[in-house]
C-alpha cells in the first residue's frame, strides 16, 4: 500500500520560504514520478510541480515557475519542494502525489495517490 507523509507546512510572511517534503513508502519509489499539488479554499485541486522518476525532468504550473523547486533523493524516498518568495495567493493545502504508473508524468490528478496534505498560510 503507497503511504505518503508530508511534512514541512506552517505560516510565513510573504517574501518568505518554506521547503516541504514527503516521505513515501509501501512500493518502489524511484520507479515513480512524484509531484505536489495544491487546493485554497473554495477552489479545485491544482497541479503545482512534477518530477520523473531520475529527477531528470520537471514540469511547474505558470505562476510558480522561478520560485519553487520540486527535487527528489531516491536513496532517501522523499520528494521536496522548495518555496521561495511566497505570496499570500500561495496559501492553501499542499498535497503529495505518487503517480500510479511508471510510464510518464500525468497531469491529471486522478492518475495519483495522494498524502494527507500539509497547511501553508503565508500572511501579507
Amino acid at each position: 500500500q503507497v503511504q505518503l507523509v508530508e511534512s514541512g507546512g506552517g505560516l510565513v510572511q510573504a517574501g518568505g520560504s518554506l521547503r516541504l517534503s514527503c516521505a513515501a513508502s509501501g512500493r518502489t519509489f524511484s520507479n515513480y514520478g512524484m509531484g505536489w499539488f495544491r487546493q485554497a479554499p473554495g477552489k479545485e485541486r491544482e497541479l503545482v510541480a512534477l518530477i520523473s522518476r531520475s529527477g531528470s525532468s520537471t514540469y511547474y504550473l505558470d505562476s510558480v515557475k522561478g520560485r519553487f523547486t520540486i527535487s527528489r533523493d531516491n536513496a532517501k524516498n522523499t520528494v521536496y519542494l522548495q518555496m521561495n518568495s511566497l505570496t499570500p495567493e500561495d496559501t492553501a493545502v499542499y498535497y503529495c502525489a505518487g503517480s500510479k504508473s511508471t510510464v510518464g508524468l500525468p497531469l491529471d490528478p486522478q492518475y495519483y495517490y495522494w498524502g494527507q496534505g500539509t497547511q501553508v498560510t503565508v500572511s501579507s
